[in-house]
């Protein structure tokens, strides 16, 4: 039915233009929520809403099928200082549509939205489809994601749209942000007294700069520790007694989250806090039916070192959609029209016909 996908993809356009004319910094995603909202209802199906969080469900929906989530996110990153157009203006320039989110990932949220509408009355399908356009990613907050996969019942694969150029990210890094805390006693600098904090935490500096995880991803590469924040002292002549700092771990999927955290532990002498654990590293099979369609379709699979809701899906996902990764959170955010087209045609092409 090339007229119907041509139909859908020129109103999913339309949307993502209101879209990015309309602000939804992450927690202040009402106002996109109600738009998406309307779009479905008015494209026939019965959309629902808990927070700024849509779904729809096909309308031949049958438990006895297994089903598959379709998920972007609404929400957005700040717009930067060093933009040379209105982040909120829609600008298309040819065949490209400048703003923020446009890129990430306003692209794959309208096009899902139009892949989901089109299979929407269908009653061929082997499995059922669940859209779900979601709020909060960009924090990775309690009120996106985390908070609707109750409402939807048991799902057996998701599809996450984050740009990826329509290629299979079949592999994603977890992260865990760990907050260290080095103890020392305090004393006078002029005089052989206290201990001091800060050293002790340079030594555990050195340790995460030289560790290495011995167990290394053939598609993520190893885990990786950057330390990334550091606060110490109250004034020049006082040895301090607290010296804070922060490390940034990319987890793979050699490695649960506790796990890292457990074995960071044993190895330095600071106090270890994760800030959460559930941000986990995700891995799809090369030998699944979706991942096999998409190779025999010419697409590449790759492992992708940036984060996304995925990591908080605790089923099979993989992740991908239109647009590029690097054009993400930068000045001058873009998408290509033909971009959209293509991603449109590329998950029908992908999901049509497809047995789980």
């Amino acid at each position: 039915m090339p007229e119907l996908i041509e139909r859908l993809t020129e109103d999913a356009i339309e949307l993502l233009q209101e879209l990015i004319q309309t602000p939804s910094l992450s927690r202040e995603e009402d106002q996109t929520a109600e738009l998406i909202f309307r779009f479905l209802t008015f494209h026939g199906a019965h959309p629902r809403r808990d927070k700024n969080n849509v779904w729809a469900v096909s309308k031949h929906f049958d438990a006895a099928k297994p089903t598959i989530l379709l998920n972007s996110h609404h929400d957005t990153v700040k717009a930067g200082t060093t933009w040379t157009y209105d982040p909120l203006g829609a600008v298309v320039e040819g065949d490209k549509l400048i703003g923020l989110g446009s890129n990430d990932a306003g692209a794959s949220a309208v096009s899902l939205l139009a892949t989901f509408l089109y299979f929407h009355e269908r009653t061929d399908l082997a499995y059922n489809l669940i859209c779900a356009i979601t709020a909060e990613e960009e924090v990775s907050g309690v009120n996106g994601i985390r908070s609707v996969l109750p409402l939807l019942g048991h799902i057996d694969l998701g599809i996450v749209g984050e740009p990826t150029q329509m290629d299979l990210a079949v592999a994603e890094k977890g992260l865990v942000v760990l907050d260290c805390v080095a103890h020392g006693r305090t004393g006078h600098a002029a005089r052989e007294e206290g201990e001091n904090a800060l050293y002790k935490a340079v030594a555990d500096i050195r340790w995460f700069e030289q560790f290495r995880f011995p167990e290394v991803s053939p598609l993520l590469g190893p885990v990786k520790m950057t330390v990334t924040q550091i606060q110490a002292g109250t004034q020049h002549n006082v040895v301090p007694d607290r010296c804070t700092f922060v490390v940034d771990v990319r987890t793979n999927e050699c490695y649960s989250n506790p796990e890292v955290v457990e074995l960071v532990r044993q190895h330095v002498t600071a106090e270890v806090t994760p800030r959460s654990t559930h941000l986990n590293s995700s891995r799809i099979d090369v030998g699944h039916p979706l991942v096999q369609r998409g190779i025999g379709l010419g697409r590449r699979t790759f492992g992708s070192v940036t984060l996304s809701d995925q990591s908080m899906m605790p089923f099979t996902t993989v992740k991908i959609g239109p647009g590029d990764s690097a054009r993400s959170h930068t000045p001058d955010e873009y998408i290509l029209l033909s971009e959209i087209r293509a991603g449109v045609r590329g998950y029908i092409e992908l999901l049509d016909g497809l047995e789980l």
